[in-house]
């Protein structure tokens, strides 16, 4: 039985500590702020709640496999997962808007209804290439520790599997999601949902290999999930699972170094001097190896409604800019009494990819700067005809200065989705490191 340090308290972070506590270790987790989860933070005020990381989960069998393999009560024993149906609304600048069912034949009626037939299969015919992008990478990136030098150059290259093309049809292979959104699509609002998924996630599709259409196939093939009660409840849940299994905590606790011994890691050290020692170290916080080059940050609009939630909102809607290759403003409206004082009233988010906080970026903390921003989101909502300005009791705006500043995330950036091709730029960092009992 090892004597194991888990640095930081994110989601990643516990999932690994109940694992590893589960396999019979002793483990402390050790965490810089005052609480659990990370990135899947909880703001509450007035009888309003809202969760200020992720909106929705789209593959929940993550999680549910690891509440199966940690303990007797499953997943659906300790967090009510719903699935989102119609899973996502999608509105355009020219008055277009389309809702895409769950299901994948009602999501190909519905794009045929709005941008006209053959649309649908198009979308399909993605989404069946998307596919074998996830088979061939699905156990390098998910499943199994991605450290060798070998393991990491062969997903260099992009593994969208693009149709051959010869003599006059002949034509350049798409090098970006956006280039194969747009040669496939063939119209620019089809192409903004594929493009529009990797925004969601922080990735600019103009820089993202053909690959990452993956991550519209994993939401529509697996679908996107809602515990009730908001992603905070997936935290409470999965905080408990480590408790339940005997993991220790310690808040309030920043480790600025993990410490060698023999050779070996042995132990981490905090901002105050202390040391823990410790057989092995499992880094999961941020701040130890390079930040991803193409990671951005996130700007969030908090908004408590007077008024009922109007019925049949969709819970996500995507509200896309004139221009196209411009982020979309993701509005996240749940119905869900846990988050309102009572049902006169509703709770919305508005989020949108932003440039992280300091050197290259941009400064939050300065005078307006983020309120001229939430007012601009605001405005590119109203434009699209959803009706929340008039509404609004209070808001709180959330910037990538405030993400640093909680998380400890450089610039307050939101860690992108591994992703193979690009020549390597999107994948994390290696799992083992170069001191031999430390890993991330």
């Amino acid at each position: 039985m090892a004597r194991i340090v888990v640095v930081g308290a994110g989601m990643g972070a516990m999932a690994a500590a109940a694992r590893l506590a589960t396999a019979g270790h002793r483990v402390t987790v050790v965490e810089r702020g005052r609480t659990y989860g990370g990135a899947v933070g909880r703001f509450a005020r007035d009888g309003f709640a809202f969760d200020t990381g992720p909106a929705l989960l789209h593959l929940p069998a993550v999680w549910r496999d690891l509440f199966i393999k940690t303990g007797k009560r499953e997943l659906g024993e300790c967090v009510e997962l719903n699935r989102v149906d119609p899973g996502v609304e999608h509105r355009f600048a020219d008055g277009v808007s389309v809702r895409l069912p769950a299901a994948l034949g009602g999501a190909q009626q519905a794009l045929d209804e709005a941008f006209g037939g053959g649309a649908g299969e198009r979308w399909a015919a993605l989404l069946r290439n998307a596919r074998q992008v996830w088979e061939s990478t699905r156990r390098p990136l998910v499943e199994e520790p991605l450290t060798a030098p070998e393991q990491r150059a062969a997903l260099a290259d992009d593994p969208y599997p693009h149709p051959s093309r010869r003599g006059l049809l002949r034509r350049r292979v798409p090098g970006t999601l956006a280039e194969l959104a747009a040669a496939e699509l063939r119209d620019p609002r089809l192409a903004a949902l594929p493009t529009g998924a990797a925004w969601e996630y922080g990735v600019d599709p103009a820089l993202a290999p053909p690959g990452a259409a993956v991550l519209a196939y994993l939401e529509r093939s697996f679908g996107s999930w809602y515990p009730a009660g908001g992603l905070r409840a997936l935290a409470d849940a999965v905080y408990e699972r480590c408790r339940e299994r005997r993991v220790e905590f310690v808040f309030d606790t920043e480790v600025t170094r993990i410490l060698a011994r023999d050779g070996r890691a042995g132990g981490v050290e905090s901002a105050d001097g202390g040391t823990l020692p410790a057989d092995k170290v499992v880094w999961g916080a941020p701040g130890l190896g390079a930040v991803a080059p193409h990671a951005t940050g996130r700007l969030t609009v908090l908004l408590a409604l007077r008024g009922a939630r109007p019925a049949g909102t969709p819970h996500r809607t995507l509200v896309h800019p004139a221009e196209l290759d411009r982020p979309p403003v993701r509005v996240a409206r749940p119905d869900d009494p846990a988050l309102r004082p009572d049902a006169a009233h509703e709770t919305a988010v508005l989020s949108a990819p932003a440039p992280p906080q300091g050197a290259g970026g941009l400064d939050w903390d300065a005078p307006g700067v983020a309120d001229r921003a939430a007012d601009r989101l605001l405005a590119t909502v109203e434009a699209a005809g959803l009706d929340l300005a008039g509404r609004v009791l209070w808001r709180e705006v959330r910037t990538p200065a405030d993400v640093a500043r909680e998380t400890g995330s450089p610039g307050g950036v939101v860690p992108a989705p591994a992703l193979a091709g690009a020549g390597g730029d999107f994948l994390a960092a290696a799992n083992a490191g170069r001191l031999a009992g430390a890993y991330r």
